[in-house]
């Protein structure tokens, strides 16, 4: 006789995980959700797109690559969930959308309620710092094809944005400025490169370094959430938002081009903040090009805004206000080669 738990798949503790979770899920709602968890789709009353004059549906899906490992290898799964949550949203909030729902996708090699449960409770956490709901999600184990305690996460939002409040790269003109966001660390793009360090350089992420925790606890810091600050910007400042840049993959300058016309040029001056100090302590150890290093990480700026420049120290005092620190990071600047870059950085970090 052969069961489906003798093939690896324990139906029963994807019930118990269920149940664990399903206090965080209720925490990540809106009043347009219809339902609760436990139906094959989520419902979210989207009436409220009937005042809009043209509603715009966004949509963004992603992951966090393999900062999945640094979690498995340190035990801790309560704030990967945040990870994957901002890398999603706050690729929404760049044209101006707002994200409005969000479903999840777990991939285990055995399921461990507690571990699934820790695992939604930061998406749930994450949800609720972008005002986004938690609709519907799926937990799938994989025996065979992921070790026990190996996992895998990703997820996918949708937002709306009415046409004309929408930002992007049309809107940047010559003379504009960019007012930088700091990032809460190395986000959830590069760990490939963190890991490769840590093996080849053989660092113990349980030991603390120079930090005022180990190692691994600094690494699993978790991704900032811009959201709510940039849509409270949008909401007061439109006129004066050209764009924003979340800076994930391919760093500040690749990241910035995207949302940067032919015939412009975004420079940032590096010397207006310093490196974080984990990517310090990582590109020194190993030797990491300064290039290679920056088109890697995000350097210590996790989201940029692009806006008029009359109204930028207003917009600083607005982020500050909501408990985000900003800083004029550069400007927008004519650029009569075609083939220049749309994006680089000058001077050095402090």
């Amino acid at each position: 006789m052969a069961t489906y738990k003798d093939s690896g798949v324990d139906i029963d503790a994807g019930d118990r995980a269920v149940e664990l979770m399903k206090a965080s899920i209720a925490k990540a709602s809106r009043p347009e959700v219809i339902g609760g968890i436990g139906g094959f789709a989520g419902l979210f009353d989207a009436s409220a797109v009937k005042n809009m004059k043209r509603p715009l549906l966004a949509t963004s899906t992603d992951g966090v690559g393999t900062k999945t490992e640094i979690a498995r290898q340190m035990g801790i799964y309560d704030t990967i969930g945040e990870d994957l949550v901002a890398m999603v949203v706050d690729d929404l909030v760049v044209c101006g959308a707002e994200p409005l729902f969000m479903t999840d996708y777990i991939a285990v090699g055995k399921v461990i309620p507690e571990r699934i449960a820790a695992i939604v409770a930061g998406i749930a956490r994450g949800c609720t710092k972008a005002g986004t709901a938690l609709i519907g999600g799926e937990t799938a184990e994989h025996p065979g094809l992921l070790k026990e305690d190996e996992f895998d996460i990703a997820g996918a939002a949708t937002g709306v944005v009415d046409a004309h409040l929408q930002l992007g790269a049309d809107r940047v003109k010559s003379g504009d400025v960019i007012i930088a966001m700091p990032a809460s660390g190395i986000h959830a793009n590069g760990f490939s490169l963190v890991r490769h360090i840590l093996a080849t350089q053989e660092l113990d992420i349980t030991r603390n370094y120079d930090f005022d925790k180990s190692l691994g606890e600094v690494l699993l810091t978790p991704t900032e959430i811009y959201t709510l600050d940039c849509l409270a910007l949008i909401k007061a400042q439109h006129e004066n938002i050209r764009t924003f840049s979340h800076i994930t993959g391919g760093g500040l300058a690749d990241n910035t081009a995207r949302v940067v016309p032919q015939g412009l040029v975004a420079i940032y001056d590096r010397s207006t903040w310093a490196l974080p100090q984990e990517m310090k302590f990582l590109a020194d150890v190993a030797g990491v090009p300064r290039e290679d290093m920056e088109r890697t990480w995000n350097c210590g700026i996790g989201m940029s805004a692009i806006v008029a420049p009359e109204a930028a120290e207003l917009i600083i005092r607005s982020l500050a206000a909501r408990g985000m620190k900003a800083w004029v990071a550069g400007t927008v600047e004519k650029s009569d080669a075609a083939a220049s870059p749309r994006s680089y950085l000058t001077s050095d970090f402090q």
